[in-house]
């Protein structure tokens, strides 16, 4: 059985409707079968791509998501962003934005952020009278901000299949999440004064607001200035920052009295259940690829583009467009644990840093994510807004242009990806 037939086989599964991690898996036993390998090795190295430390970030990071959701702690992050950047025009379009930045210093996730803050979110939006098909759009599109900035879930799982400093990476990504929310908001502008939006903040706040609002929102805010402080400073390793997280948003959330028992277990059962489905996809892609190395795919693709060009930037442009396809159709984990090595090697052969590929990787990831067919975002947010996904897609298009715009400047400026881990680490 061949590395082509192993990829034909998954296509077809794909296609079948079957889950992603069943698709990888189902060919990759079958190779193993026919080359008279042991099953124990599938076993073996299906486990052993999960006995990881910096994964073990993976599920604390989406339970302080999840206890954030359930304690009025994104709400208090809702009502800060909207005290920076609500008297502007387009306000809450803008606080949509800011206040997805901030979440994203604690979450790591696109989908948390949708689930976190887009109810909160859209309904602020539907009281201005904003079509609901431009508070969907908004909302899916500053969504991408989460995998970007530290902490993340799709960076700490490329610095697995990379073997490279997941600590590193998300350093990295600090500049760049910054880029995106500053196009995003560029972008906003625009439509506020093409649209006429109205400013999120009517009346300027009084000093007493001011007040209550910082009271309210700033032990909230406290937690990615630790979170950040703590990588910045070399005290935590990721996995250390993310159990610190769960530990401060536990904290949290019995000072404010908003979670009860019954949501705390809610929290627990949706963390078992998002982290069981996050290994599952990792475990059954690590196979895969393993079986794809053994079939030489990644030494072939890799002779083929170096074929095509040594130019480093021409090697990327090639990865962009390989990249945005496959957020088209693949999810996230799965894309990045089956593509990092068949495109790694090339390009660190042609002089591309592997963190800085690494944040182009999943930037492309994250705009697949508001594309269709697959775009996880945009159906997570139908059901919040009451619409067809097809509507939203629609909707979400005008934003691929900043997005794809921050994307160019990020692949082809590393410096903005490596300046801070330079400086941090040398």
């Amino acid at each position: 059985m061949s590395g082509t037939l192993v990829i034909v086989l998954f296509l077809f599964l794909l296609a079948t409707g079957l889950p992603i991690a069943v698709s990888m898996g189902l060919p990759s036993a079958l190779y193993l079968l026919m080359a008279n390998i042991p099953p124990s090795q599938l076993i073996q190295r299906m486990v052993t791509s999960l006995n990881s430390f910096p994964m073990l970030a993976v599920p604390l990071f989406i339970l302080a998501a999840g206890l954030m959701n359930s304690s009025g702690i994104t709400e208090r992050l809702f009502e800060f962003a909207k005290l920076l950047v609500g008297r502007m025009k387009g306000g809450l379009a803008q606080v949509n934005i800011v206040a997805s930045l901030i979440f994203s210093g604690i979450s790591g996730a696109a989908l948390a952020d949708v689930g976190g803050l887009g109810n909160i979110e859209i309904e602020a939006m539907d009281k201005q009278n904003y079509p609901k098909t431009h508070s969907a759009a908004i909302t899916v599109a500053s969504a991408v901000i989460g995998p970007i900035f530290p902490p993340s879930i799709p960076l700490i799982i490329y610095g697995a299949a990379a073997e490279t400093s997941s600590m590193r990476l998300l350093i990295a990504g600090v500049f760049p999440a910054l880029a995106i929310a500053a196009a995003l908001m560029i972008q906003v502008a625009f439509f506020s004064r093409k649209f006429n939006y109205p400013r999120g903040v009517e009346r300027r706040y009084t000093k007493a607001q001011i007040v209550r609002v910082l009271k309210r929102g700033l032990p909230s805010m406290l937690m990615p200035a630790i979170m950040m402080g703590g990588m910045l400073s070399g005290w935590f390793s990721p996995t250390e920052v993310a159990a610190i997280a769960v530990a401060y948003a536990t904290i949290l959330s019995i000072a404010y009295k908003e979670m009860t028992v019954s949501s705390f277990i809610k929290a627990c059962v949706e963390t078992l259940q998002s982290t069981a489905s996050v290994l599952f996809i990792v475990a059954s892609a690590a196979i895969f690829a393993w079986v794809l190395t053994v079939e030489q795919l990644p030494q072939q693709v890799s002779s083929l583009m170096l074929n095509i060009s040594d130019n480093p930037a021409v090697l990327l442009m090639l990865a962009n467009v390989i990249l945005l396809i496959a957020g088209m159709l693949l999810e996230s984990t799965a894309a990045i644990m089956i593509l990092t090595p068949i495109l790694l090697p090339p390009l660190v052969a042609a002089g591309v840093n592997p963190v800085h590929f690494g944040l182009v990787m999943v930037f492309n990831l994250m705009i697949g994510m508001i594309t269709p067919p697959v775009g996880m975002s945009v159906y997570m947010v139908s059901p919040i807004v009451g619409l067809p996904v097809g509507k939203i897609f629609k909707a979400s298009l005008p934003y691929l242009v900043s997005l794809v715009a921050a994307l160019i400047i990020l692949t082809y400026i590393p410096q903005i990806s490596l300046w801070l881990p330079t400086l941090v680490f040398g």
